[in-house]
């Protein structure tokens, strides 16, 4: 049986996963995810960076206003659309290619960033051989943690896609999971940033960002957010 095609991005280069993004609540969450990004990134100023199914743009900006040079890897033209702003006016680049066997050489880039594709492929190690592969120094990526609500992300399943409308069932990981994955490719962790310890879905429901802020806080004074927040944006280091 011929092997299912890697095009998770496809969905969340769309204009309806934008929509989940959307207002006050979906701008806290863009605003924590590229301040996690950028705080991982600090140490390579400047330096140049693929976003492997960064179709949906939402670190784009981001990354070019704090000074990378940004290229997005999707694995349809369509993905294109949600960044043309940028590639269209040069400021980004735009390839579409096979996500797994993009053609291009071993490290290409000085960091690979890959936001929301990890729970949704289904070749994993695939995948990660393929991101390691790229990056001289760094990758970044994020994925919903067993150490959060998602350990029973099953159970509520239902709700959350009454809230979202349109979810995708997701595959939640192992903090050492992931690291085990990246290990064979000679990458260690060095940068963990978990971002809400409520599911998202609640505050998409409470339509409050305010709540979200507030909340979000407290838990991050109090630890908790570090100890058991998810999704975790993770840097890990090629070494040596």
């Amino acid at each position: 049986m011929a092997a299912l095609p890697e095009d998770a991005d496809v969905e969340t280069s769309s204009d309806a996963y934008a929509r989940r993004f959307s207002g006050a609540v979906g701008s806290y969450f863009l605003e924590r995810q590229s301040a996690a990004v950028l705080d991982l990134l600090r140490p390579w100023p400047g330096a140049s960076v693929l976003d492997v199914g960064g179709g949906h743009g939402q670190v784009t900006g981001p990354l070019l206003e704090a000074g990378y040079a940004v290229t997005v890897l999707g694995s349809d033209a369509a993905c294109e659309a949600r960044v043309r702003a940028w590639t269209g006016s040069g400021r980004a680049r735009f390839l579409a290619a096979d996500l797994l066997a993009p053609g291009l050489a071993d490290r290409s880039y000085d960091i690979v960033v890959s936001l929301r594709l990890l729970p949704h492929v289904h070749r994993v190690n695939e995948l990660v051989a393929t991101l390691g592969r790229l990056a001289r120094a760094a990758v970044v990526v994020d994925y919903p943690t067993r150490r959060s609500v998602n350990a029973v992300s099953s159970l509520f399943f239902g709700l959350k896609r009454g809230v979202e409308g349109d979810t995708r069932p997701f595959r939640v990981f192992g903090d050492r999971e992931i690291e085990a994955a990246f290990a064979p490719h000679g990458y260690s962790p060095t940068g963990r940033r978990p971002q809400f310890l409520a599911p998202m879905a609640l505050y998409r429901a409470l339509g409050s960002a305010a709540i979200a802020r507030a909340l979000e806080g407290t838990a991050s004074a109090l630890g908790l957010t570090a100890l058991l927040g998810s999704p975790v944006v993770l840097r890990l280091e090629r070494r040596g």
